[in-house]
């Protein structure tokens, strides 16, 4: 289906069959008072209520006044690499386009766009599903569907070919949207652990400047006020080698990493701080609104 937000356009996933949509939170951010246009596949026109939305996650959930809708399956596990994809959306205005290619890898990282922000902070969407079925602008909140018709993703981005890039699209795990919609719907706010560090990746040109034999980790640059990492000790300047004993070695894995631990968790990080290796335990906290 497609998502009308002004002069702008998106795709939906149908999730519940009381009118419930999934499709991305940069798709209806700049929608007036929440409201929405969804056009379905049969040519039918609603006006949809975004109910609830999630930057970190990239989902958000928009209502219409149907009961009679089919629901998509989503499948909990992660698609195998070179399975089948299929990316069902609304590129450029073209409704219900498909398009077809393999599932070229799992768990990747996406840098930053200008889409992915809220206010000043930006997050970088992580262990996203990359394929080469081609997706364009409009095919943003759409499917990707594996061989049998089953959700394995939302469609997210894409890397443009003016960088040089061919095929290179990037959706959100099915079981991750399905988790972050089924949140929004209960309580309008996606859970995310914080334990307010800013962190930066570990080069051999940070390591000379610091005098530090360390090559690999993540650098603090900075700790939140009275945040986790504030409370329990960590400094600017110390490198993070580890969490909660799986190693880290760039910015990236330690989102990665971050995304799978819950508000509550205690979490341990092994720290290289004047030559030596520390431990240090914190409890992660729910990010501030």
């Amino acid at each position: 289906m497609t998502i009308l937000v002004g002069e702008q356009l998106g795709s939906g996933v149908i999730y519940k069959r009381d009118g419930i949509i999934i499709t991305n939170e940069h798709v209806v951010r700049s929608a007036s008072d929440g409201k929405v246009k969804v056009v379905f596949a049969d040519g039918r026109q609603e006006e949809g209520q975004v109910k609830a939305s999630d930057a970190v996650s990239d989902i958000a959930v928009v209502k219409v006044a149907r009961d009679d809708l089919p629901a998509a399956d989503f499948q909990t596990e992660l698609p195998e690499v070179g399975s089948l994809a299929i990316a069902i959306g609304s590129p450029l205005g073209f409704e219900n386009s498909i398009t077809v290619g393999v599932i070229s890898g799992l768990n990747r990282t996406l840098p930053v766009t200008g889409e992915q922000k809220q206010g000043e902070e930006k997050y970088p969407a992580v262990d996203v599903i990359q394929t080469d079925a081609a997706i364009s602008p409009g095919n943003s909140g759409g499917a990707l569907l594996d061989g049998e018709g089953r959700v394995v993703g939302i469609n997210e981005a894409y890397v443009p070919p003016a960088e040089g890039a061919v095929s290179l699209g990037f959706a959100i795990p099915s079981a991750t949207a399905s988790d972050a919609a089924d949140q929004l719907l209960r309580t309008g706010k996606v859970r995310h652990a914080y334990l307010g560090l800013q962190v930066t990746t570990m080069t051999p040109e940070i390591a000379r400047q610091l005098s530090d034999q360390v090559t690999s980790g993540v650098l603090v640059l900075r700790t939140a006020p009275s945040g986790p990492a504030d409370k329990a000790g960590v400094l600017p300047g110390d490198i993070i080698r580890a969490l909660d004993g799986t190693p880290i070695a760039s910015n990236e894995e330690y989102l990665s990493r971050l995304r799978k631990i819950a508000p509550g968790d205690e979490v341990t990080l092994k720290v290289r701080r004047d030559a030596r290796d520390i431990v240090i335990t914190m409890k992660a906290t729910d990010r501030p609104s």
